[in-house]
C-alpha cells in the first residue's frame, strides 16, 4: 500500500506525516489491520528496538475532585463507588511504588486528584518523592498534581521530579464538551510551566468519548507540537456513575489504528498504552506492544488492571523484553531535546511547544471501573483538579452495540494504595 510505504519511510527517518495521512490510517479497513501494525512496528522497532518500559501508578489521593471532566469517576457529582481517601502518607506511598518497582517499573507516576496542588500540597509531594528515592535513587518520578501555579514546577524539579503529566484529552475544538471547570488553554498553560521548569513533558489523549478522527489527529498534533516526550494513550473506561457510561464506542481494532496514527506522527516518542487496554485491546493487547513502547504495569487510578504477572508474560511471550533502569528510554537525539529543555524557561518558544498543545487536569493513567468499593475513608474534599485524567477510549468507527456493551469488563480497583490490601504489581 503507497500510504504504508510512506508513513514506513517517512518514520524511519523521524519524519512527521502529513494531516491527510494520518486521516487515512484512522480510515483503513479491518483487512489492512495487520499491515497497518505491521508499519507501525518498524517504525517502533527503528527508534526503540524491542524495549519496553513499565511504569507505575500510585494514587495518592482519590476521588473527591471539583472538576467537572465527564470521563473521570473521580469528578465532581460521580457516582461511581471507588475509593475515596485524601492524601496518603510518604511511607504509605513509598511501599506502594517499591512494588511496582520490584515488578519491573522504571517509573513511578504519582498522582493526586483535585484542581492542582497547594504549596502544602507541593511539600507532601517533595517528603513522597525523598521516601521512593532513598530506597531507590534510579528509580524515574512522573508527578500528576493538576494545574500548576507559578514556581510549583520548579520546586518539583528541585525536589527530584523527573516528569509531569498533564493531558491535552481531546481537541481543543472539543474540549469544552468534556469539562467546563477549566479549559484546554489552562493544560496548555500548566504544561508549558512544567516543561519550562525543566521536566520532562508526559502529556497525552483520551480516545472513545464521542470525537471525530479530526479531533483525534488534531490533539495527536498538538502533542507533536507540544514537544510531549511520552504520549499516554488512554481508551475510554466508561464508568458506572459517569456522563460518559454508556460511550463503549471502540473494538480492538479501532484502538489499534488509533495507536498506529499515534506512532507515525511521534516516530521517536516514547508511546504509551495507558487506561482501557484491558477493557478495550483484550486479547489484541500484544499487538499492541509493536506500535507502542510503553505501559502501565498492574493497577490504575481507580480501575484494576491486568495482573501484573500477565503483564510481563505477555511482553515476554510477544517477543520483547522489560526496559533496564539502565537504559535510556529515548533515542539519543530526543533526549538530548529533553535535555536542552532544562534551560529554555519558556516552553511557548525553545521547547517547541504551541500555544495549542498541552495537557492539565489529567492523570498519568485512567480511573476506571465500577463495582463496589468500600466506603470513603479519611475522605475530605480536595482543593485541587482532575489529576486523575485517567481512562479513556477512542473515538468513531465501529463500536460494540448498546446490548452488547462490557461493562463486566471494568472492575474498581479495591487493592493497593489506599487500602489495607497488597497491590496487583
Amino acid at each position: 500500500m503507497d500510504l504504508l510505504d510512506t508513513l514506513t519511510a517517512k518514520g524511519l527517518r523521524g519524519e512527521v506525516p502529513t494531516r491527510e495521512e494520518a486521516l487515512a490510517v484512522l480510515a483503513t479497513t479491518d483487512d489492512e489491520l495487520l499491515d497497518v501494525v505491521a508499519a507501525a512496528g518498524k517504525v517502533r522497532r527503528r527508534w526503540f528496538g524491542r524495549r519496553v518500559k513499565l511504569n507505575y501508578l500510585v494514587n495518592l489521593k482519590s476521588g473527591l475532585c471539583p472538576e467537572d471532566c465527564t470521563y473521570c469517576s473521580q469528578r465532581l457529582g460521580s457516582k461511581a463507588e471507588i475509593l475515596k481517601y485524601t492524601w496518603l502518607k510518604p511511607d504509605q506511598a513509598a511501599d506502594a511504588a517499591r512494588a511496582g518497582v520490584a515488578g519491573g517499573a522504571k517509573r513511578v507516576c504519582l498522582v493526586a486528584s483535585g484542581r492542582g496542588p497547594t504549596d502544602r500540597d507541593i511539600d507532601r509531594v517533595t517528603d513522597t518523592m525523598a521516601a521512593i528515592k532513598d530506597a531507590d535513587p534510579e528509580v524515574e518520578i512522573c508527578v500528576c498534581l493538576g494545574l500548576l501555579s507559578d514556581n510549583q514546577a520548579e520546586r518539583l524539579k528541585a525536589a527530584g521530579a523527573d516528569a509531569y503529566n498533564h493531558n491535552l484529552n481531546t481537541s481543543e475544538n472539543t474540549y469544552g464538551d468534556i469539562a467546563t471547570t477549566h479549559t484546554y488553554a489552562d493544560r496548555v498553560d500548566t504544561v508549558q510551566k512544567a516543561h519550562g521548569a525543566g521536566l520532562s513533558a508526559c502529556s497525552g489523549l483520551i480516545a472513545g468519548m464521542g470525537e471525530t478522527d479530526e479531533d483525534l489527529v488534531d490533539v495527536v498534533f498538538a502533542l507533536r507540537e507540544l514537544g510531549s516526550d511520552s504520549v499516554p494513550v488512554n481508551f475510554l473506561i466508561p464508568f458506572e456513575g459517569t456522563p460518559l457510561a454508556k460511550e463503549w464506542n471502540l473494538t480492538p481494532q479501532r484502538c489499534l489504528r488509533i495507536l498506529a496514527m499515534v506512532r507515525f506522527v511521534n516516530p521517536d516518542t516514547e508511546v504509551r498504552i495507558a487506561g482501557g487496554r484491558e477493557v478495550h485491546l483484550r486479547s489484541m493487547q500484544p499487538l499492541g506492544l509493536h506500535i507502542a513502547n510503553s505501559i502501565f504495569l498492574g493497577d490504575y487510578l481507580t480501575s484494576e488492571g491486568q495482573a501484573g504477572q500477565a503483564d510481563l508474560d505477555m511482553i515476554k511471550d510477544a517477543g520483547f523484553e522489560v526496559e533496564g533502569a539502565g537504559e535510556a528510554t529515548l533515542p539519543r537525539h530526543r533526549a538530548d531535546v529533553a535535555a536542552a529543555a532544562s534551560g529554555c524557561g519558556t516552553a511557548a518558544s525553545a521547547c517547541g511547544s504551541a500555544a495549542s498543545a498541552c495537557g492539565s487536569g489529567g492523570g498519568c493513567g485512567p480511573c476506571g471501573g465500577h463495582s463496589h468499593a468500600p466506603e470513603e475513608t479519611d475522605a475530605s474534599v480536595a482543593d485541587a483538579s482532575g489529576a486523575s485524567d485517567a481512562s479513556s477510549g477512542a473515538s468513531g468507527a465501529s463500536g460494540a452495540s448498546a446490548d452488547e456493551l462490557r461493562s463486566d469488563l471494568v472492575k474498581v480497583r479495591l487493592r493497593g494504595a489506599g487500602t489495607e490490601l497488597a497491590p496487583n504489581a
